[in-house]
């Protein structure tokens, strides 16, 4: 008994060192990337429309302040994932979006809008510094349409050039796959 509750003791130690100093979101997600490295959570490219997109959405880009609105981005293919600095499954995917990104910057009529929920932006930036995420990041400035409101984050969308969710994903995923590029960039 006393030695399980020294492994107990030391357990709890280990937590509450790397959550007073701040690592135990990083160490979480590193632990999930393991998970998103294995293939198990590949994301789902066979889904249908789940609706039309609410194009009548205010975001600001995240360093300039820049408002945008979804609407000028009609036309193009959109991913959209909703993220926060401090959740792990969110760190977790960060490096395939990151990838995904690298693939299809160039590709004018597929946009990415990674939308940050942070209340501390000062926090979220300090992060992507950190990272050296290059991928656009946004905020948003009125309120979330429902087609894209979730209870949970990350949140991941893709809206074709119709107007048309065709892809909805509450939770960890990669997107680094070729199913997901091919949706992607499919006419």
């Amino acid at each position: 008994m006393i030695k399980e509750l020294k492994s107990w003791g030391i357990f709890v130690a280990i937590i509450g060192a790397l959550y007073f100093t701040g690592l135990l979101t990083d160490v979480a997600g590193t632990v999930q990337r393991f998970v998103v490295a294995t293939g198990i959570v590949n994301a789902d490219t066979d889904q249908g429309v789940s609706g039309k997109a609410d194009y009548n959405w205010v975001l600001k880009e995240f360093e300039t302040g820049k408002q945008v609105k979804l609407s000028d981005f009609k036309g193009k293919m959109i991913f959209l994932n909703v993220w926060a600095s401090w959740c792990p499954p969110c760190i977790a995917e960060m490096p395939s979006i990151q990838s995904l990104y690298n693939q299809l910057k160039n590709k004018e009529d597929v946009v990415f809008i990674l939308l940050n929920v942070d209340e501390d932006k000062t926090k979220a930036s300090k992060f992507l510094k950190r990272k050296e995420y290059t991928f656009p990041i946004y905020q948003k400035v009125t309120s979330t349409p429902s087609i894209f409101y979730s209870n949970s984050i990350p949140s991941t969308y893709v809206i074709n050039k119709d107007g048309e969710v065709i892809y909805n994903h509450q939770g960890l995923a990669n997107y680094d796959s070729e199913s997901f590029i091919n949706m992607l960039t499919s006419d």
